[in-house]
């Protein structure tokens, strides 16, 4: 149900394809036991590797594969296991460069609607978030952060709502991805609040859908495509030199 899943799944596809392999995908709803079963099926099933791209900070998952020896790489979301090959994007990089922006239009009240902090990518935008106001010189109000339970519209229009009803002075919402600031969005005409004339929404991934949003969104542009498509390469050379050291790819 996450958009920004397409780009990453059709990135992988187009390399394992191209190398003569089939893919097979599951989902799992960020619940912890579907992933489990869902990769011990494709061991049953004998799969040459794996991509994870619902791996948490702390993961067991993680620790069961490297005990198992499946060749697998970690897309998108990262662990804080050391010696695990991952393709990310510099979430902390990009969460400091919105914060920059909002500045430079002279906006100086900036409350955060924040992803799930169980995963890496709502973890490191929140951290960036943070940085941002550090290096403005802005202090942290945290009547303005709301942290949400999933990367969705909903949880991103309970957050909004949340942040609202502290009725501290905001002029501008940064969203931890596009759905998120889709809800954002949502809880602001529900409250006769105009984007971008009351308060401004910026969100991340530049996901297809966003410049149909209106107003268009202002997003952060993250390479979903080439995650696929790096994570592919990395697994390829494991599957076929299994004691080569793990690598890290981070996009800027």
């Amino acid at each position: 149900t996450n958009p920004a899943f397409a780009p990453i799944i059709k990135g992988i596809d187009n390399v394992l394809e191209a190398a003569g392999y089939s893919v097979i995908v599951a989902n799992t709803d960020n619940v912890v036991e579907r992933e489990r079963r869902s990769v011990e099926k494709f061991r049953e099933r004998q799969v040459d590797g794996l991509v994870i791209a619902t791996a948490r900070r702390q993961s067991d998952l993680v620790a069961d594969c490297r005990s198992e020896g499946t060749p697998f790489v970690l897309a998108v979301r990262s662990t804080t296991d050391i010696g695990v090959s991952s393709v990310v994007s510099d979430e902390i990089i990009g969460g400091n460069m919105i914060i920059s922006h909002l500045v430079k239009l002279g906006h100086k009240h900036i409350a955060y609607v924040a992803g799930p902090q169980f995963l890496s990518t709502g973890f490191e935008r929140f951290q960036g978030y943070l940085k941002g106001l550090r290096n403005a010189g802005l202090k942290v109000n945290h009547d303005l952060v709301a942290i949400g339970d999933a990367f969705t519209e909903e949880e991103g229009r309970r957050a909004t709502s949340r942040i609202l009803e502290n009725r501290q002075f905001v002029t501008a919402i940064v969203a931890a991805n596009d759905l998120m600031a889709l809800g954002c969005y949502d809880e602001l005409m529900a409250k006769q609040l105009k984007c971008p004339e009351d308060i401004s929404v910026v969100g991340f991934d530049d996901m297809p859908f966003t410049s149909h949003f209106n107003p268009p969104l202002t997003t952060v542009h993250t390479p979903l495509l080439y995650v696929g498509i790096e994570a592919d390469r990395i697994l390829l050379k494991q599957i076929e030199e299994t004691a080569i050291p793990a690598q890290t790819v981070s996009y800027t």
